[in-house]
């Protein structure tokens, strides 16, 4: 037993381990930054797609719109552009997002498999 608990303590950590472990704390907190961003991003697109919809149910030709912290009147018709081209806009963001984290959780999945191949159970990096 104490033979074991040596072995795993006599584990030295080198420059470029203690890069791999920095380099995965940062892509951890991106990791988490972008799930946020996402969660974002789609009740945004989601809250879009509910003023569409209540736009399409409106009988008035000039409507309320929210630019910034003032509302102005505004014609329906540009109103319908206005959210058709912000949800393209949230789109193409939502798409770039999910992409990014592919590639952050690839990186990371790579970095365990050399720092557990190295450290083993001297090292945890998953989450609690």
């Amino acid at each position: 037993m104490q033979h074991e608990q040596a072995e795993k303590s006599d584990t030295v950590v080198t420059w470029e381990d203690q890069q791999n472990i920095n380099k995965f704390s940062k892509l951890n907190n991106r990791f988490h930054e972008l799930e946020d961003e996402i969660k974002f991003a789609k009740e945004t697109n989601d809250n879009l797609e509910d003023a569409g919809n209540e736009l399409i149910l409106t009988d008035e030709d000039i409507v309320r719109f929210q630019i910034g912290e003032v509302f102005a009147h505004v014609p329906r018709e540009e109103v319908e552009t206005r959210i058709e081209e912000m949800k393209e806009v949230n789109s193409k963001t939502l798409e770039k997002l999910e992409k990014e984290k592919e590639t952050v959780l690839a990186q990371m999945n790579e970095l365990k498999k050399i720092l557990y191949g190295k450290f083993r159970d001297s090292i945890n990096l998953e989450e609690d």
